[in-house]
């Protein structure tokens, strides 16, 4: 990379510009998250009632009509209605239109300013989506002064919080990487040097955007999706940049250039520095890897498209990392120390090695060294402490509707909330069908107004209607609750567990019940489901890299389970902040009762990953020391003062990076950007600060063991 440096920069620089151009194109390939799970009642219910009820469509959308000053029945009010109807219904995407005056006045609300009208779309997730965008242009277009037109439904809403979450996105830049330059500027005491880690994760974001617009063409991605990449993209790509350029240029102050030619001391200060700092960002990034393609077991879209995108962004990210950055830093040589602050303020690795004082890590390695037992089990049980509230964790779906007040479905949400029933925007759906070839045994009226009556009791139905089409029945039930609260999970296991049972004995019919709300509940079972499985896979892929990375048993034992008490401590903050409600006027939200359903395997897989890349670069130091002098506590001590400095830095950018999310308007990425700073912060003090080198001490030698090894091989091993 270095000789061929030029050759480097320009092929990155055509492929950052082709990726540039790919960027729009992915922005309008996104769709809504796709909660659906492979083979489901919900996701085979959806399957049968678009080809048993075609007019239903893929998707029910609802349009709410609104006036302050009319009512609803009046003349003007009732033209808007049919002029925007009119227009529906003349769009190819629209299966089916059930205005509000042709079911005797029940969709107009009781003061009679408000009507809703029923939309049945059509198309897959990615053609709902673009249809949501339009079907609202076209809302918004035939309403009048005196009434307002607004679509809402599972698709507008997810279409207009992408554009809240944009908004999230790049408010939490403009916050996080100021931040960032500032720590690296610290950090390295070079504005030269600081500036190359924004660069290289803008590069391998980037690239990662180009990669996923091209797999858009043949993977469905959804907005989410864009959040969580940036967020990983960001954090990893400064995070392995700032260990990679710290080993440049404490290589760099090793020798003088006078000693020997410039270009082939810089030459060989990169390849020291990709040859170690380098190796380990490329374990540390197979980790995160690995760690986050474990969620492809869940037969849930959503999962495989957060694996996917978090994979392919590692990559990138990667790429940059050893290619991009190391050609940037054989062009700039000792340039790279351009715009230094005052010595004081440098870096003990960046000076020559005559001029290096005592190090401050070395002496805290030293005085937690001192009282090991003592150090670990205070940490441990700190730790312990803070991961006590995950026993009550609870996993839901919550769409986030205060953060849409704005927006026109959200207003249109609001609307259907106070004027009729929040149900409505999504109800749930209960279809019968026959097997083919057999004739569906009618309901008797009496049994049907049997099992009306049983719903109608329930507080949380809100309305009930039947019809009846061939070998199929479809009972929608109407939720009085928001279709993301408890109140509606719990109507759908009702009507799995008391109606769908009661109807097969009268019928022999296959009952399915569907819905968003349903989508929702077997997304949560999925989920329960899969964890042991992905714990499992995450923890024995993680043992077995780093079982090759540090040649050792005891490591990367100690490794993960130091991870999993980190892990486990974040969830614990997670759930007693967001689910109890703990610092809700603090951080501006207001609690569903529950974490998202996706959020916990999806962050435990990605903080396994990530913390490891502390464990990787701060065992691999110390290694490198145990070889060349067998002693372990000089190693504890010698790799600790090596990476203490980056690793804080590292730890301060990912914070303040993550932590920056926390300011956005929508609760899922609020959750995210919480979890992984707390995450980090916890990893970067408690665990490498405290935990490592006191474990260390305690094990002494016994670290190093490899069955089948001997300090012969170990000597006789090539040394970096």
């Amino acid at each position: 990379m270095a000789r061929r440096r030029r050759l480097v920069l320009a092929g990155w620089a055509a492929l950052l510009v082709a990726c540039a151009a790919l960027y729009p194109s992915l922005r309008s390939d996104l769709s809504a998250p796709d909660y659906r799970v492979s083979g489901a009642d919900s996701t085979r219910a959806a399957q049968l009632l678009e080809r048993y009820f075609p007019d239903a469509g893929s998707e029910q959308d609802v349009l709410v009509f609104y006036s302050p000053t009319l009512m609803a029945r009046q003349p003007s009010f009732r033209a808007v209605v049919q002029r925007t109807l009119s227009l529906m219904a003349r769009q190819r995407e629209v299966s089916g239109v059930v205005g509000p005056y042709q079911r005797g006045g029940l969709q107009v609300s009781r003061d009679g300013h408000a009507a809703i009208a029923a939309l049945g779309v059509s198309g897959d997730a990615r053609e709902l989506f673009s249809h949501a965008g339009q079907l609202q242009a076209l809302a918004a277009r035939s309403q009048s002064r005196s009434v307002q037109v607004w679509l809402t439904g599972y698709s507008p809403i997810a279409r207009d919080l992408m554009g809240i979450e944009n908004r999230d996105i790049e408010r939490a830049e403009l916050i996080g990487v100021p931040i960032a330059l500032v720590i690296l500027l610290l950090a390295f005491g070079s504005l030269a040097a600081a500036v190359l880690p924004l660069l290289g994760a803008g590069a391998g974001l980037l690239l990662t955007y180009g990669v996923l617009a091209i797999l858009a063409r043949a993977f469905r991605f959804d907005v989410l999706l864009l959040t969580i990449v940036t967020m990983i993209g960001v954090g990893i790509g400064i995070d392995y940049a700032l260990f990679i350029v710290s080993r440049f240029r404490e290589q760099l102050a090793l020798a003088a250039p006078s000693e020997q030619g410039r270009d082939d001391h810089v030459a060989r200060s990169v390849a020291v520095a990709i040859a170690t700092s380098g190796q380990m960002v490329m374990f540390s990034g197979m980790i995160v890897a690995l760690s986050l393609a474990s969620l492809f077991v869940l037969d849930a879209p959503i999962f495989r498209e957060i694996a996917v995108g978090a994979v392919v962004v590692v990559v990138c990210t990667l790429l940059a990392a050893l290619t991009l950055l190391p050609a940037t830093l054989a062009w700039l040589g000792p340039r790279v120390n351009r715009g230094s602050l005052s010595g004081r303020l440098q870096p003990a690795d960046a000076r020559a090695a005559s001029e290096r004082p005592a190090g401050w890590w070395a002496r805290w390695a030293e005085t937690v060294m001192r009282h090991p037992l003592l150090a670990a089990c205070g940490s441990a049980a700190v730790l312990l402490v803070l991961t006590v509230p995950v026993a009550g964790l609870r996993t839901g779906i919550n769409l986030d509707f205060s953060a849409l007040h704005a927006s026109p479905a959200g207003r249109a949400a609001q609307t259907l909330s106070s004027s009729f029933t929040a149900g409505a925007l999504s109800p749930i759906e209960v279809l019968v069908l026959a097997a083919p070839g057999h004739p569906l045994p009618h309901l008797s009226r009496v049994q049907e107004r049997q099992l009306a009556a049983s719903l109608s009791g329930d507080s949380r139905v809100a309305a009930l209607s039947v019809e009846r089409r061939g070998q199929g029945i479809l009972a929608t039930v109407v939720p009085a609750v928001s279709i993301d609260s408890e109140g509606a999970t719990a109507l759908v296991g009702r009507l799995r567990q008391e109606l769908a049972p009661r109807i097969r004995a009268l019928t022999g019919a296959t009952v399915l019940v569907g819905g968003t709300t349903a989508q929702f509940v077997d997304l949560s079972h999925e989920t329960d489901d899969k964890l042991p499985l992905v714990l499992a896979l995450v923890l024995s892929l993680s043992l077995v890299l780093l079982l090759i990375v540090f040649r050792s048993v005891v490591l990367p034992l100690k490794a993960a389970l130091m991870n999993v008490l980190a892990t486990g401590a974040t969830m614990g903050m997670v759930v007693f902040v967001f689910q109890h409600g703990h610092g809700e006027h603090l951080l501006g939200f207001t609690t569903p009762g529950f974490i998202q359903v996706y959020l916990p395997l999806s962050v435990f897989a990605l903080l396994f990953g990530l913390s490891m890349d502390y464990e990787v670069f701060l065992i691999g130091r110390m290694r490198e020391s145990w070889r060349q002098t067998y002693d372990n506590r000089l190693a504890v001590s010698s790799g600790l003062e090596h990476t203490g400095r980056p690793i804080s830095a590292a730890a301060a950018i990912m914070v303040a990076v993550f932590g920056s999310f926390i300011t956005a308007n929508v609760l899922e990425i609020k959750q995210f950007g919480f979890a992984l700073a707390v995450a980090i912060a916890l990893d970067a003090t408690l665990v490498r600060l405290v935990l490592v080198p006191s474990l260390m001490r305690v094990l002494g030698s016994v670290n190093w063991w490899l069955p089948g090894s001997s300090r012969r091989a170990e000597e006789a091993a090539p040394r970096a």
